[in-house]
């Protein structure tokens, strides 16, 4: 392929009042040396008693909608600053696009401009999203409490292989990282427990410490968080694919209900798991605690176990059960309803289950919060 001039351009003055402008090469994509501005402050410093522009493209050898913008630009000015323009020695077709240009005038408003909004504005905005936000969510709670009677009833359609699917995924396959991440809380409290009490020479109440700990609290809050992440977010996930894939829309042509086939089944089998892995988090809390208590304060086994036992009792246990309870709807409610929010491309995918994690995450510590509160005023 033959190799192309360089763009440039050069400025002679024809008399004290006519600027000559002469293009050489290529005047393509990045290959131009300047713009129209540019040229402007060069014909400005050619000469200050300027009447007429004219040109000469004998050397050019290539162009675009570039340079044809670059002279669209010096034109404005030159009929800005009463400076004759003559185009004669533009090349043909660059004077065409420019006469063309320049016949049909720019419709006002169709050019955006930056608007930069008030700090009122953008409050304004937040609280009218969060609004719509919980108007959804309301609606969709009341939607899945209308199928929720219909499944009692015995009139909701959906299918059992899915539901059995979903309860090993939810409680089975669940149990590794929230086995793990429960023996390592129920440790981190002992031993942080530990550094204190053994200042007062109390170090047995470690027991108390992690038991209480973990069954009225973390070992709710943690396995609903790990489930948030886990399962709410692949909830989301599954819808959002089914949103692109228009399958929900060909359910809803067969007369068959999402909130039946699809979200019931899911969140029926989280509420049915997650209270049953806030107990098997809680013993694994506790064993945590164990190996730390007897790893640094001597404290035996047996001993450990019959302060525990001392320390909690059933109605403790209930208490944390419950709070799994209510983290299910939540979870299950809001990992289903970001995946049927979610437009139809992958990027809208990938924001809704990140939005399923969130919004789990932060009604799950909304809802600890009211539930302690409720509790302490029931002297629970």
């Amino acid at each position: 392929m033959e190799a192309r001039e360089p763009a440039s351009l050069r400025i002679d003055a024809a008399d004290e009042t006519t600027l000559k402008i002469s293009f050489v090469g290529a005047w393509l994509g990045d290959g131009r040396p300047l713009d129209g501005n540019g040229l402007i402050e060069q014909i400005r410093a050619a000469g200050s008693s300027l009447t007429r522009i004219e040109f000469d493209s004998s050397a050019l050898s290539g162009w675009d909608s570039g340079f044809v913008t670059l002279l669209l630009r010096l034109s404005e000015w030159a009929g800005s600053e009463s400076v004759a323009f003559d185009d004669e020695g533009v090349p043909g077709g660059a004077r065409r696009l420019l006469r063309l240009a320049q016949a049909v005038p720019e419709r006002e408003g169709a050019r955006r401009e930056p608007k930069r909004q008030t700090l009122l504005s953008v409050l304004g905005g937040w609280a009218i999203a969060f609004v719509t936000d919980l108007a959804a969510f309301v609606t969709f709670i009341g939607e899945w409490l209308l199928a929720l009677l219909r499944f009692f009833s015995g009139r909701a359609r959906f299918r059992w292989v899915d539901f059995g699917h979903f309860l090993q995924s939810a409680g089975v396959e669940a149990l590794p990282i929230v086995s793990l991440i429960s023996l390592l809380v129920g440790a981190v409290l002992a031993f942080v427990g530990a550094v204190q009490l053994q200042m007062f020479g109390a170090q047995i109440y470690v027991a108390n410490l992690v038991g209480l700990g973990m069954v009225r609290e973390m070992g709710a809050m943690m396995t609903a968080i790990i489930m948030a992440g886990r399962t709410g977010s692949a909830y989301a996930a599954q819808l959002g694919s089914m949103q692109v894939n228009e399958e929900v829309d060909a359910l809803r042509t067969f007369g068959i209900s999402p909130m039946e086939y699809l979200v019931l089944p899911r969140s029926l089998s989280l509420i049915l798991m997650l209270p049953l892995l806030c107990i098997w988090s809680d013993v694994l809390g506790i064993v945590g605690g164990l190996i730390v208590a007897a790893a640094l304060l001597d404290i035996s086994l047996l001993h450990y176990l019959q302060q525990t036992q001392e320390a909690i009792n059933l109605m403790d246990v209930l208490t944390g059960m419950i709070k799994g309870l209510i983290f299910a709807v939540v979870i299950a409610l809001s990992g289903c309803l970001r995946g049927l929010q979610s437009e139809r491309n992958s990027a809208a995918v990938g924001k809704a289950t990140t939005s399923a994690m969130v919004t789990a995450i932060l009604l799950i510590v909304v809802w600890d919060a009211i539930t302690t509160i409720i509790y302490n005023r029931l002297g629970i």
